[in-house]
């Protein structure tokens, strides 16, 4: 990527609840979404396998940013989910996850997106949302970056 490229990661924030968990953001552009997180003690759940509700976090945070993407340097889109629908298929208990969604119909205020959970390439989850931009970041060149919200901090090289 040449070094004045516009990459919307590097612009977007990492939000506490993201830095709690631990995912990230590794492929983002328009209609697609992919999230990795490295499993660790603090997601497994009393079984010793990944608990669903990291699984159904990376279902919902990985679609609401597929249909959020925003190529204007400097600008970005906001939304809310509405409904998430999540399918368990499998389970994971050590490694990579990872979240590909796609947004796949919308409108001017409202987005679906489909969401695909995988570990070492074996699907362990599904997931359906429903999400509504947030009032004024419905239009496609978004809004001016907003200051981090609390709890939330700039992405550093640490990163990635």
């Amino acid at each position: 990527m040449a070094e004045d490229a516009h990459d919307p990661i590097q612009q977007e924030p990492i939000t506490g609840f993201q830095n709690l968990l631990g995912y990230r953001l590794v492929e983002w552009r328009e209609g697609h979404a992919v999230l990795e997180l490295d499993i660790a003690d603090r997601h497994r759940n009393r079984s010793g396998v990944l608990h669903g509700g990291v699984i159904m976090t990376m279902i919902d945070a990985a679609g609401g940013f597929s249909g959020t993407y925003c190529a204007v340097p400097g600008n970005v889109r906001r939304g809310m989910s509405l409904s998430i629908s999540t399918n368990f298929t499998g389970q994971a208990t050590d490694g990579i996850v990872r979240a590909v969604a796609r947004r796949t119909r919308g409108g001017r205020k409202i987005f679906f997106a489909s969401v695909e959970v995988f570990s070492g390439g074996e699907l362990i989850g599904t997931g359906e949302g429903v999400y509504r931009y947030r009032g004024g970041y419905e239009d496609p060149r978004g809004k001016p970056m907003p200051p981090p919200a609390r709890g939330s901090r700039l992405r550093t090289d640490a990163d990635g």
